[in-house]
């Protein structure tokens, strides 16, 4: 049960697979309700970035999908990694493209296994193509914002307090940040609105199967912490902090 990684470029016939039901599915709903991810995974851009974006397979089953996206740092108004976290390197990338602006790093934005696929290693098979990626064209790092699954379990816990849990042997408790620890990454810093989800009370309730009766913070199925809903001017929203996570290369 080998994992072989492409990329989008080199098998574009996979993209259907690679966003089909199987995979979308295993997010929360609401997290698909991100405006920001439009300018990266829309129709009209998505493939002006398919050098960046991986499928794995397993016995010619797409089991994996990895995103990255180029960006230029440490130019005006950029001198470090963003507190918007995952929006803000997409609508970087957007506007360097927009302005003819050369990237010079990368952000990963996502890596996602089917259930078969996990714990075998291939997350780490799916990240290793990101850098390989990053490293190839001429880039010294690879950053991401990482999304701490497990935070889940403790939504009321700042995220700051949260990265600084630690199993017996002082390696973080959550999983995937102790993943990327573990070949080498180094953490940042706190993206604090990494993931920014806004609507109406009518909207969130489609989203979430929530009959939103009351305004305050409210904790949802998914999510890392609680999302902030008004009665009374009708709207939710719910800004996810993430692990700003640095791999040298």
């Amino acid at each position: 049960m080998s994992l072989k990684v492409f990329s989008l470029r080199e098998r574009p016939d996979l993209i259907p697979s690679v966003f089909s039901p199987k995979f979308d599915g295993l997010w929360p709903n609401f997290m698909r309700q991100n405006q920001t991810a439009k300018l990266y995974f829309g129709k009209a851009v998505f493939f002006d970035y398919l050098d960046y974006a991986f499928v794995g397979l397993i016995d010619e089953e797409v089991v994996a999908r990895a995103f990255g996206v180029p960006f230029a740092l440490n130019v005006d108004g950029r001198a470090e990694l963003p507190d918007g976290g995952w929006d803000q390197v997409i609508r970087w990338a957007h506007e360097d493209k927009l302005i003819g602006r050369k990237p010079n790093t990368m952000s990963a934005l996502e890596i996602t296994l089917a259930p078969r696929a996990r714990g075998i290693g291939n997350a780490l098979a799916m990240l290793g193509a990101l850098k390989t990626c990053a490293r190839n064209v001429g880039f010294d790092e690879l950053s991401v914002p990482v999304r701490p699954n497990q935070k889940q379990r403790d939504p009321r816990l700042p995220m700051d307090e949260y990265i600084k849990l630690q199993r017996a042997d002082g390696s973080p408790l959550d999983s995937w940040l102790r993943t990327h620890i573990a070949v080498g990454g180094r953490i940042l810093k706190i993206a604090p609105y990494s993931i920014t989800i806004a609507g109406t009370i009518t909207e969130w309730s489609s989203w979430t199967g929530i009959a939103f009766e009351r305004s305050g913070m409210v904790e949802i199925d998914g999510a890392l912490v609680p999302m902030l809903v008004s009665i009374e001017h009708n709207y939710g929203i719910y800004a996810e902090p993430n692990v700003w996570v640095r791999h040298a290369l």
